[in-house]
């Protein structure tokens, strides 16, 4: 089980930078991550969550593993898990 989140270095709503978080194993531990940090539905993006800086420490000590947004990337291909967007 990893939940894995990358450093919060994206621009987004609220002049917040946010991170992505995803696991590397199944969307299941995902969900149910995001479900214990308190994470809404809505942030759900097909293969990750988006979430604000205000969240990171929190995340990182509740077990998710702080990688660059590279391996993050790499890891979630690797699994089999990355959803691309439809053109």
């Amino acid at each position: 089980m990893t939940v894995l989140i990358d450093p919060p270095n994206w621009p987004g709503p609220r002049g917040l930078l946010w991170s992505h978080l995803v696991s590397d194993s199944s969307l299941d531990e995902l969900h149910a991550f995001a479900v214990r940090l308190g994470v809404p539905e809505r942030a759900f993006d097909r293969d990750h969550y988006d979430v604000p800086e205000t969240v990171h420490s929190r995340a990182v000590a509740m077990g998710a593993e702080p990688v660059t947004s590279r391996e993050l990337l790499a890891r979630l291909i690797a699994a089999g898990l990355r959803r691309r967007k439809r053109r």
